[in-house]
Formats: structure tokens, sequence, C-alpha cells
């Protein structure tokens, strides 16, 4: 999707990517946590302490993705 040039003057607003911030949280040190896959169905036979390992946040590590994420959720809370 291209988007048009703006007026000469205009300044262009900065959009959240929405998807983006519903996946990733900032924390208040600045470091980008997110949650982990492979929680959502077939988990009966699973233990319990592995659903609750599953429900935790994960820190994100990797300066590439993380300038990404910031990129497309420049807006991000946290």
């Amino acid at each position: 999707m291209t988007r048009k040039a703006p007026k000469p003057g205009k300044k262009i607003k900065l959009k959240t990517h929405k998807a983006t911030s519903k996946r990733f949280r900032l924390t208040g040190s600045g470091k980008l946590m997110r949650t982990k896959g492979g929680k959502s169905h077939l988990r009966r036979r699973t233990s319990k302490r592995t659903k609750a390992q599953l429900s935790e946040m994960q820190t994100v590590h990797g300066s590439s993705i993380i300038k990404r994420v910031k990129r497309l959720a420049p807006n991000m809370e946290k």
C-alpha cells in the first residue's frame, strides 16, 4: 500500500501498527517483552507446569527485532 505525498508544510502523523502493539509490551526500563506461542489449543495432555511456563512473558533479544518493533509501533504504551 502506498501513501500519498503530503502537502508542503504538512506533517505526517505517526500511526501504530496495531498487531505489533498487541503482541509486544514495553517495560518501564525499556525492555521488550512478548508472549509465548503454543497455548491456543491441543493442551489437554500438557502438564500444569508447562502451561504455566507458556503463560509467562519472555524478553525479546536481538537488536534487529527490537528496532523493527519500535519502528512499527512508535507510540507503544508501557
